[in-house]
Formats: C-alpha cells, structure tokens, sequence
C-alpha cells in the first residue's frame, strides 16, 4: 500500500527551547497552546483516503475563500497553503485616537510527500462548505487488479 507522508518543518519541542533565554512568559504559554488565543498556532485538519483508483485528501479550513488558497506541487512534494488577515475596529470617534483596533493574520503550511505512482499532471482542487479536497489519481499500473484464477494443468 502506498500512503502519502507529511512534512511539516515546525516542531512544538524545538520551537519552544530554541530561544529559552530570549521568551517571555506570555511567549511560552502561546507556543505551548496554553495561552491566549491559540488559533494561530495551528494547522488544519487532514483526512487522507485511499480507494482503488486515488487518494483524496481533505482538509478542514472554513471561512476561506478558494482565492485564499495556493496549491503547488514541485516533483513529488504537494504544498498546501492558505493566508487570510482582517482588521475590525471599534473606536470612539476621534479619528487619531484609538479605543480598540484589532489585526488578524492567519497563515499556513501543509506539505506532503507523493509518491511515485500517481498522476501527478491530473490532481484536481475543489473548495466547498469549508473543506478543501483534492483528488489525486493513482497511475495505471499502480491500481489494485481484480483477483485472478490461474487454472492448474
């Protein structure tokens, strides 16, 4: 059976030693998932399935737009990321002077590794109800064959 691997270059354990010295406490709690608001920090949800025929991979990002996205595959490694910010505001008034101004930034990063028996030129991308899903067909000679009876002389 062949599966399709992940690589992502972003470890929790390396991240968070890497700069021991240099951190703040609110720094430590965000990266460690404990603080404030976490969402940044994390990546989609990937469902990866295998038929007969492909795999089909889906990955959880709603409130996206499919423009939102960018898919590339270069040779066997298939990247999948997306970047979105938004600003709301809410201020009293007076134009210089703000009461509360809010950025939002949201980006990520899923790569994975194909491998060598699919078809690579026929990936197709659809974006609907909040999920991406891509199919991505399995070559010929990669398919599972019918059972077949070899008759005994």
């Amino acid at each position: 059976m062949n599966t399709l691997m992940k690589r992502n270059g972003y470890s929790p354990v390396t991240s968070i030693f890497d700069d021991f010295p240099s951190r703040g406490l609110f720094d430590w709690l965000d990266a460690a998932g404990i603080g404030r608001d976490t969402r940044q920090n994390t990546l989609p949800s990937v469902n990866i399935i295998e038929t007969g025929n492909d795999f089909k991979v889906e990955m959880a990002v709603p409130g996206m737009k499919k423009e939102d996205f960018k898919v590339e595959l270069d040779n066997n490694t298939l990247s999948i990321q997306a970047e979105i910010s938004s600003e709301s505001e809410d201020n009293f008034n007076e134009p210089a002077r703000y009461a509360r101004k809010e950025f939002s930034y949201q980006s990520f990063r899923r790569t994975f590794y194909l491998p060598n028996t699919v078809e690579n030129e026929k990936i197709e991308a659809t974006y609907q109800d909040g999920i991406l899903c891509l199919i991505i067909p399995k070559r010929e000679e990669a398919k599972k064959k019918p059972v077949k009876t070899i008759q005994i002389s």
